[in-house]
């Protein structure tokens, strides 16, 4: 990361009444592939990670269960909340959380971000990715800055002085190495794309039919023997 957290926050701070009507048409399609393939249904439950002014988690809204938005700038947050409350969205929450610390410990079947990402470096991103896959969702839907071609283009879509891209082909190894497969490449501009990555199941999972491991998740509570998590919860 070339700014500290505090630096960014205070640059987005400034920015964010302003900060919609300022995106280029690039984002604005990054921003509908990622609500396009995050497609949540009624029981899902969506972590909208620098969540910004709220376009992915307020248009995802709708047809989740829940929405957790996660942002480091208050006044985007703000920005947020205003627009929730103008829609009579009830079903979403807007606090403070970054990609490696997201202060998110519940359920998660989606995740989502959107031109967020490239501000972390190439190793921060790849903790972030661990961080996430741990939180077990299901998809990871990630829009953001990112070379198609060469890093280092001589025209530049980012912001050098602060912003850190990385190739596709780094960011696919990291979602790879972290449990996940892609599942969909979105090109947008050569700077510019749509990743979507689902959690590969484990061995044990691939090999044991849905209903058998109801079964089996059942025999296991009558037996006493899977009770523990529940207690300790």
């Amino acid at each position: 990361m070339k700014k500290n957290l505090e630096d960014h926050a205070s640059r987005f701070d400034e920015k964010a009444s302003e900060y919609d009507e300022s995106k280029s048409d690039e984002y604005r399609a990054c921003a509908n592939l990622v609500i396009e393939h995050a497609a949540p249904d009624h029981e899902d439950i969506v972590l909208d990670l620098a969540t910004g002014t709220g376009a992915i988690a307020l248009a995802l809204a709708p047809d989740a269960a829940r929405v957790v938005g996660r942002d480091i700038s208050d006044g985007m947050m703000a920005e947020a909340e205003q627009k929730a409350d103008e829609e009579g969205l009830e079903n979403l929450e807007f606090e403070y959380g970054t990609f490696r610390e997201p202060e998110y410990e519940g359920e998660v079947d989606i995740v989502t971000s959107n031109f967020a990402l490239h501000h972390l470096s190439d190793d921060e991103k790849r903790e972030a990715i661990d961080v996430i896959a741990g939180l077990e969702p299901q998809k990871f839907v990630l829009g953001d800055v990112m070379f198609f071609g060469e890093p280092d283009p001589d025209a530049p879509f980012y912001s050098p002085e602060v912003d850190d891209p990385a190739t596709v082909g780094v960011l696919a190894d990291a979602f790879t190495d972290a449990g996940f497969s892609l599942t969909a490449v979105e090109r947008v501009h050569d700077q510019v794309g749509v990743l979507v990555a689902e959690r590969t199941p484990t061995e044990t999972e691939a090999e044991i039919p849905a209903g058998d491991a109801a079964e089996t998740t059942g025999a296991a509570g009558a037996d006493g023997a899977a009770g523990s998590d529940e207690t300790d919860e």
